[in-house]
């Protein structure tokens, strides 16, 4: 896994981890890619959001920034080379002493960035420690 942190030299395409999405309205646009993707996988995550919300006004508004989630993107797939690369993913993260299945949802991510050639945007870099051939580039938290 390579991390870097860039300002002044934006990629034009990357994908953005479910927290970068949640804090998205929060992130300096210096820090993101110019086209800004997520996944389906970010999508079922933000979906579980207002189901698990302690009170309805949080369910609301996690019900609220996930429509816009929707909204604003047309997410990358878990498709077959996705599905190829994840196993890939798993891997590394055994190889590393982490377990791959208490990072599933990450995993499918770090997979389909790695199956577009994609660098992955996420304020949580250490999620992605020990994945081999994910470019993960450090978003500051906002």
């Amino acid at each position: 896994m390579a991390v870097s942190e860039e300002t002044a030299d934006r990629r034009a395409s990357g994908i953005l981890d479910t927290n970068a999405v949640i804090h998205l309205a929060d992130l300096p646009p210096q820090h993101l890619p110019l086209n800004a993707m997520t996944t389906t996988v970010t999508l079922a995550e933000l979906s579980v959001g207002p189901l698990t919300a302690p009170t309805e006004v949080v369910a609301a508004e996690r019900q609220a920034h996930l429509q816009l989630a929707e909204d604003d993107f047309e997410p990358l797939l878990f498709d077959a080379a996705a599905a190829r690369a994840f196993g890939r993913v798993s891997a590394s993260l055994r190889r590393a002493g982490r377990k791959a299945h208490s990072r599933t949802f990450d995993a499918m991510i770090a997979a389909i960035a790695i199956a577009n050639g994609l660098p992955l945007y996420t304020c949580n870099p250490r999620d992605f420690e020990g994945i081999d051939e994910l470019e993960v580039v450090a978003v500051p938290h906002p």
